[in-house]
């Protein structure tokens, strides 16, 4: 196998992705911790205000804001919380990673505040709000795309779609390059 060969292996693709999202087989629950304080979970959890002073949540990242059926934001939470919203559609053409490095200062800034902890949810807890942990994974854990995604699947039945796993993929290569330029350094 030539050296080029080799270097085109490596590269995930999105089918490649889905393998590793289907070999979950965990069920859907309304909440589940993901990461050390690091919560994903459903808009009713989201709406449960007891719910989460009971899991021990500070922060609140919504990435459903102002979607239908999605209330939330400072007011709703008031000062028990400290909310922030994202208002991603679920959808094939939608530009999630205009959002990736705000999500991932907001979920840092949260953990690293007083036990801070942080629910990010959408309405399902399955797409936009898995992308989201899984670009914090990214950036600050400097997980690859595929560790990231297999520690997540262990822990919580998550389904970005293929076009949030495309845009994770560009995220991948990004960070894989800016590590690769920091070492020529």
């Amino acid at each position: 196998m030539s050296a080029h060969q080799d270097k085109r292996k490596e590269y995930l693709t999105v089918k490649d992705l889905q393998k590793v999202l289907d070999s979950c087989k965990l069920k859907l629950n309304e909440v589940d911790e993901v990461w050390p304080k690091i919560y994903i979970g459903n808009v009713a959890v989201a709406q449960n205000k007891s719910a989460l002073q009971n899991l021990g949540v500070t922060h609140v990242l919504n990435a459903a804001h102002s979607k239908r059926g999605s209330k939330g934001n400072q007011s709703f939470y008031g000062s028990s919380f400290v909310y922030c919203g994202i208002p991603a559609d679920d959808s094939s053409h939608f530009d999630l990673d205009v959002y990736f490095q705000a999500a991932a200062d907001f979920i840092h800034k949260a953990l690293k505040s007083p036990n801070g902890k942080v629910l990010v949810h959408c309405i399902m807890g399955l797409s936009r709000s898995s992308t989201l942990v899984l670009a914090y994974l990214m950036i600050y854990r400097h997980l690859s795309l595929k560790q990231a995604l297999q520690k997540v699947v262990k822990k919580r039945a998550i389904y970005p779609n293929r076009n949030f796993l495309a845009l994770l993929l560009d995220l991948d290569l990004q960070l894989t390059r800016k590590k690769r330029t920091c070492h020529i350094l």
